[in-house]
């Protein structure tokens, strides 16, 4: 079936904001004794999506002590989205390409609605999207498929006429479950991933072109 709808990722796929996530956190747990590789960010973060607070509780720090790093780790993420570089010099023109070729296009994000915002306030890309799904608007996120079948339900379609671009196992595998097809777009954090499941693994973003006709 062609494939007339994009459910897009954000992070690691829209924008390069994933690796500003993971020095944010690092830093935050390095105020309490805690060294945050990247292989652990990839694997609690990326593929288990339960994050690595365990990590300080299971050094005793109390759970409102852990509530108030997070609140400084988010805090300090907020501060570098402002700061850094987030825009990946692919994504304008392929989404300009695909809406000139009328492709409906969605963004389905775990990503808390005031990050996003702050994100796209610089990048001029919530044009080409006639839908927005933060972690707000459901109960679980990605790995559950909820958030993408609350995708399809507010676009109208049938995943026939889907095709998702995820970056990470935990994306992919929301896609899966909500019955989707799932292009893999890897970044240096999410490379080493295992993405059998994958319908396709994709190098460049222009392949998305490339593939829809």
């Amino acid at each position: 079936m062609q494939k007339s709808v994009i459910f897009w990722d954000n992070d690691g796929v829209l924008v390069d904001t994933e690796i500003l996530y993971y020095r944010a956190t690092r830093n935050t747990l390095r105020s309490v004794g805690i060294d945050l590789t990247e292989d652990q960010f990839r694997r609690f973060f990326l593929k288990e999506a339960r994050g690595a607070w365990h990590l300080a509780a299971e050094k005793g720090i109390s759970a409102q002590a852990i509530d108030s790093l997070r609140e400084e780790r988010n805090r300090l993420y907020h501060r570098l989205l402002q700061e850094e570089n987030i825009t990946n010099p692919e994504v304008e023109p392929v989404l300009q390409a695909l809406t000139d070729r009328r492709i409906r296009m969605a963004v389905v994000t775990s990503s808390k609605r005031i990050h996003f915002e702050t994100i796209h306030s610089r990048t001029g890309l919530i044009k080409y999207f006639e839908l927005v799904i933060t972690a707000e608007e459901v109960k679980e996120t990605k790995p559950s498929p909820e958030p993408y079948l609350l995708a399809l339900k507010k676009v109208g379609c049938e995943p026939g006429e889907c095709v998702v671009i995820e970056d990470s196992e935990r994306g992919l595998m929301a896609a899966k479950a909500a019955g989707l097809e799932c292009w893999v777009y890897p970044t240096k954090l999410t490379g080493s991933g295992d993405f059998q499941q994958a319908d396709k693994v994709i190098d460049h973003l222009e392949k998305v072109i490339e593939f829809l006709y």
